[in-house]
């Protein structure tokens, strides 16, 4: 996956949020601005190819206040349109540097 598409989507307001995202962006305190700023300058940290309908992956960014977020994007290349799958603030015992899961 190309965190550019889903960039570019953002950018160019063509995103679908589903309802599961919606309520858990509601339930952290996240505005929708700070969920796109986080993904602007964000990263992937893991890939998830064989989602359906499309491919996803998960996308660590920051918000306005250098606070940690994790959202998950699938993207539409027919399209050209990102969906916001779910969104939260990581859990600090479950991530090393917010990137990496933490083995159990």
């Amino acid at each position: 996956m190309d965190i550019e598409n889903i960039i570019h989507a953002v950018r160019n307001h063509r995103v679908r949020i589903t309802d599961h995202a919606d309520e858990e962006s509601f339930n952290d305190g996240l505005t929708y601005d700070e969920i796109y700023i986080s993904v602007i300058h964000g990263q992937i940290i893991e890939d998830y190819p064989n989602d359906k309908p499309y491919p996803s992956c998960l996308i660590m960014g920051k918000n306005f206040s250098g606070e940690p977020i994790h959202s998950v994007w699938a993207y539409n290349p027919g399209t050209l349109w990102a969906v916001l799958v779910t969104v939260y603030r990581p859990n600090p015992k479950r991530w090393i540097d917010w990137k990496v899961r933490v083995k159990k």
